[in-house]
């Protein structure tokens, strides 16, 4: 069960969901106004270019992205060195700007089940796991980075 539901799977339910929810029952049009509508595209916008530099650096140092495999690197610069979960900040920012954008405030509650998710299921999956394969490297990393921002 727990590898079926990859970050990046639980990311595309929940933005489904938020836009299907705002479509279906939402008695006003689909889209905020003004400076709601571009504020949360400007914040979709940032959670997507996170998740994929993020991305990005795992696959240039070549190291292993899904969330239940066992780690082979300790990403700890760039992005990595602001937040330990830049890819889980990016898809959290995403789902956020996206509630922003719709004027909805069920997409609010669906971000904010997200960052729990991510927060009490995956992290909470991959912290011990990096503990135990990283050792002393990771226990710094901890002390000197925070998990979120």
């Amino acid at each position: 069960m727990q590898q079926s539901l990859l970050p990046p799977r639980l990311f595309q339910i929940c933005l489904v969901v938020m836009v299907g929810y705002d479509v279906i029952f939402s008695p006003r049009p689909i889209f905020a106004n003004g400076v709601m509508l571009f504020a949360g595209i400007v914040l979709a916008l940032v959670g997507v270019f996170l998740t994929i530099s993020g991305a990005g650096q795992f696959s240039r140092r070549k190291t292993n992205i899904n969330t239940f495999l066992k780690p082979n690197r300790l990403v700890t610069d760039g992005l990595f060195a602001l937040s330990r979960n830049p890819m889980y900040l990016g898809f959290a920012l995403a789902l956020t700007g996206s509630a922003l954008a719709l004027d909805s405030y069920v997409g609010l509650g669906i971000a904010a089940g997200f960052v729990i998710v991510a927060d009490r299921w995956y992290i909470a999956f991959e912290e011990p796991v990096m503990a135990e394969t990283f050792g002393q490297a990771y226990a710094d990393y901890c002390k000197k980075t925070r998990r979120w921002l």
